[in-house]
């Protein structure tokens, strides 16, 4: 049955967004579909947007529940305009109006080109939520499946008139159970709700699917990456890892018999491998915990990539955790340029190597070399940003280091989430050390000398 907010909240809404009401935008067409093959819920929406107002549009409002604004972790749209393929992918700020209604949040998009009386647009808005998927149960044996829930709106939440909306879901298994609509078809792993016709804002109707799915749930609560830059050629790059697997708990204890008799039955849930895609020309690699080395790897590398296929030294259950350490050096004319005003440019990629983890808390740590000065950082989404020095062998005043911190990074931030660190380094430095290599062997062998040609007799 179709629940719908009441009258006078509705009207509390569109007098909010008076503005946007004035344009008289509506949603000519939507289909939203949800991929839950991975723990991170990927939405896309296709949106065909018609301006049947009289005035230029240059803005776009995006809508969400509050309670899924907190497990919001990227969002990223696609422009195209009618008649012409102008494309332009382009990140969302998180920003709300000072007055909202209590229970909503909007993203503004501003389009490339304003939105003419009459014309139509296509937006395609990608979502990723973490934390989203609830086990159900929440404890599980070993030798039996994960099973989770994903709860939504059946509609597209949206404070314009739609006219055609409908919604998918793709699904990586079994189905154990679904919401039933008249609207609704089920054709091997995708669920289709609609197609529903002249739906106003906001309109809400509950859909929830409960399904099996036991590909890697593999959350890094602490990610700490450390980028040392040299000057003789060289990129130094260290990771450490704290790992959790957030899915159903495992429950009455874990048999290594079981395990190895029948792994693809018995710890369906679990996972044991991840691949890590490192950057081209990576060498020296190591992979290590707190036991010491692990063997158990594989690293393939091209022109394109180096990927580091790793097997953890046990199987990982709902609720266990493991730490881990990978290291890897890179040549540094891959990542370090000159601007023209003479600044030294490093441009480096945020995000998380391993392929499909939630990153909970991510920390970047770059050092500069010692003498480096005038540091400034620019990138395109909001970090935590400090300062600090590091000291290492010979050096005197020490080596600055720039400290990035961002929560709930997931691969998506890897595709356009550059930082630019931009500084000044009077090349005289790269002699210090040197200098004082021949300095220190300078004076051994002056003391050896004076040692040798000096009587201590009494």
């Amino acid at each position: 049955m179709e629940h719908r907010l009441p009258f006078y909240l509705i009207v509390f809404y569109l007098v909010i967004l008076s503005s946007t009401a004035r344009s008289e935008l509506i949603i000519s067409s939507v289909e939203k579909r949800v991929d839950l093959h991975s723990h991170l819920v990927r939405v896309i929406s296709f949106l065909k947007v018609e301006n049947q107002g009289p005035n230029d549009v240059s803005e776009f409002l995006l809508a969400f529940p509050d309670a899924q604004v907190k497990n919001l972790a990227t969002m990223l749209a696609t422009y195209s305009e009618e008649g012409e393929r102008i494309y332009s992918e382009f990140p969302i700020n998180s920003t709300k109006p000072k007055s909202k209604p209590s229970d909503m949040t909007f993203y503004p998009v501003t389009l490339p080109r304003k939105l003419k009386k009459g014309k139509t647009v296509g937006l395609d808005v990608l979502v990723v939520f973490t934390n989203f998927l609830k086990p159900l149960p929440k404890e599980i044996t070993q030798a039996e499946s994960q099973l989770l829930v994903y709860t939504d709106n059946i509609f597209y939440t949206s404070p314009y008139y739609i006219k055609n909306q409908s919604i998918v879901f793709r699904l990586p298994g079994r189905i154990e159970s679904y919401s039933k609509y008249p609207e609704m078809r089920l054709v091997e792993s995708e669920l289709r709700y609609g197609p529903f016709e002249e739906k106003p804002p906001f309109s809400y109707s509950p859909v929830v699917v409960h399904f099996e799915n036991n590909n890697s749930f593999a959350i890094a609560s602490n990610f700490v990456q450390e980028i040392e830059i040299s000057h003789w050629g060289n990129v130094q790059i260290t990771e450490q890892y704290t790992l959790i697997h957030g899915g159903a708990r495992l429950k009455n204890g874990f048999s290594r018999i079981d395990y190895q008799a029948r792994p693809s039955m018995s710890g369906a849930s679990s996972f044991r491998t991840l691949v890590a895609r490192l950057p081209p020309r990576a060498h020296s690699v190591y992979y290590r915990d707190d036991l010491g080395n692990i063997s158990t790897s594989h690293l393939r590398g091209d022109s394109q990539g180096t990927q580091l296929e790793m097997e953890l030294r046990f199987p990982m259950f709902g609720g266990w955790k493991i730490t881990f350490s990978i290291g890897y050096s890179l040549p540094l004319h891959d990542f370090l340029f000159e601007s023209d005003a003479g600044n030294k440019v490093l441009n480096i990629t945020f995000g998380c190597p391993i392929e499909e983890i939630l990153v909970e808390n991510q920390i970047v740590r770059v050092v500069l070399p010692q003498g480096s000065k005038d540091i400034t950082v620019k990138s395109l989404f909001p970090t935590n940003q400090s300062q600090e020095l590091k000291y290492s062998h010979l050096d005197i005043v020490g080596r600055p280091v720039v400290v990035l911190e961002k929560d709930n990074v997931v691969p998506e931030h890897k595709i356009y989430f550059q930082v630019y660190i931009y500084y000044k380094f009077n090349n005289i430095f790269l002699l210090g050390k040197a200098m004082m290599l021949v300095l220190g062997i300078f004076l051994l062998f002056l003391m050896c000398i004076l040692y040798m040609h000096t009587d201590l007799a009494l």
